[in-house]
């Protein structure tokens, strides 16, 4: 029962390898440590650090700057077991950023930048969990930033403002995006766009950041902020690739990392569904488990159901996406976060009924993997969005926004 769904698909010796390591991490963290976490609103330091302990925050590295060299393949199955395991999406998510803000680095960075900051990355003595895309008036529109970047000698000075970034208190850098071409100055709006790394030490000490927290319903102990920057500035040698092909770079591997944020919606399915069936096992009403009742078993078969078929989709598309088979990942990226997010928040429903009452006491965790699940299907990008992108690209129809 503690392992529902992890033999839905065939695994590589590899993969297993790296299922029975985040298991072994996992298991020294239990259902109070993070229900504290969530109470407090406390980042999981301690989890974190266990997972950059046994090198996993560079799972994504090269091993010549001290990773892990994996893919994705990889990845979906980290970050499956960290949510399954207790912790949830907020789990997943406060390591996500870690993992994943890197990828730019590696691809597009300067091999000084590389050299200097990769090892420590792998080795989980410096961190970027922070990354500055959204704003105000540019939400799923990122090519209507207005957030700008100007040359000034051998810096660029930042001006701007962003919303909705996360886990920038517990994070050394930023990967910030800026304009660097105003939009009516560019034939493209894709065009005139640009990343750059920031050291947020930095930031502060020249009084050029300010922060404020967001409060907010789900993912209690993973912060997210507005930051306000003011005359920031930033050495030349810290852009990251191409100037204006910031949003290009921006997209490259994003199909990726959607899918292991379908495998995280799918550990928190899990998660929810093992508790829910636990109680429904234990949870005797008229002399009897409410697990035999068939009002209480068939939203949980249902749930069982639609995860299994989520997975299958996630892992198919990431074993594809390891191959050299010509295949439109963005076609199966979409469609893994769309059936993955909604199959996640139909378990976590699921849950709370199945609890009764006691649904929403904080003791039993589901109310909270209910508010998780309900967020997943609105980030990274609403369900919307993903079926916009499936209308498109794989159903031909005309565009719709």
């Amino acid at each position: 029962m503690a392992r529902l769904l992890s033999d839905a698909v065939a695994l590589t010796e590899r993969q297993q390898l790296v299922r029975s390591n985040i298991r072994e991490i996992c298991a020294d963290f239990d259902r109070e440590y993070w229900r504290r976490r969530a109470d407090e609103g406390a980042y999981p330091k301690e989890f974190v650090d266990a997972l950059a302990d046994h090198g996993w925050m560079g799972i994504l590295l090269p091993e010549e700057y001290g990773g892990a060299g994996m893919g994705t393949r990889e990845t979906v199955v980290m970050m499956e077991e960290i949510a399954a395991n207790g912790g949830g999406f907020s789990a997943a998510q406060a390591v996500h950023g870690g993992v994943y803000n890197s990828v730019p680095i590696v691809e597009y960075a300067s091999e000084e930048i590389k050299d200097d900051l990769l090892p420590d990355v792998a080795a989980g003595e410096t961190s970027i969990q922070a990354f500055g895309l959204t704003e105000p008036n540019a939400g799923s529109d990122s090519t209507a930033i207005e957030t700008r970047a100007e040359k000034d000698g051998d810096q660029y000075v930042i001006n701007g403002q962003k919303i909705w970034t996360s886990r920038v208190d517990v994070s050394d850098y930023i990967v910030l995006v800026a304009r660097t071409t105003p939009l009516a100055d560019v034939d493209k709006r894709t065009r005139g766009i640009s990343m750059f790394l920031v050291d947020l030490a930095d930031a502060h000490e020249q009084g050029a950041l300010e922060m404020e927290p967001i409060p907010k319903s789900a993912s209690d102990f993973v912060h997210s902020f507005e930051l306000w920057f003011d005359d920031l500035r930033v050495p030349e040698s810290n852009l990251i690739g191409v100037k204006g092909d910031g949003f290009y770079q921006v997209l490259d591997g994003l199909n990726e990392e959607r899918l292991v944020i379908a495998a995280e919606c799918i550990g928190l399915g899990r998660l929810a569904l093992e508790r829910a069936v636990e109680y429904a096992t234990n949870r005797e009403v008229f002399d009897r488990a409410i697990g035999s009742n068939q009002a209480i078993q068939h939203p949980l078969a249902e749930a069982y159901a639609r995860l299994q078929a989520a997975k299958q989709l996630t892992y198919n598309a990431a074993d594809r996406a390891a191959s050299d088979e010509e295949v439109d990942l963005g076609a199966y990226a979409n469609a893994a976060k769309f059936l993955a997010a909604d199959a996640a928040y139909e378990a976590a429903d699921a849950a709370v009924q199945t609890h009764g009452g006691f649904g929403i006491a904080t003791e039993y965790d589901v109310e909270r993997y209910f508010r998780e699940a309900r967020l997943t299907r609105l980030v990274p990008i609403t369900q919307q969005l993903a079926l916009n992108y499936i209308g498109e690209n794989v159903l031909g129809l005309p565009r719709s926004y």
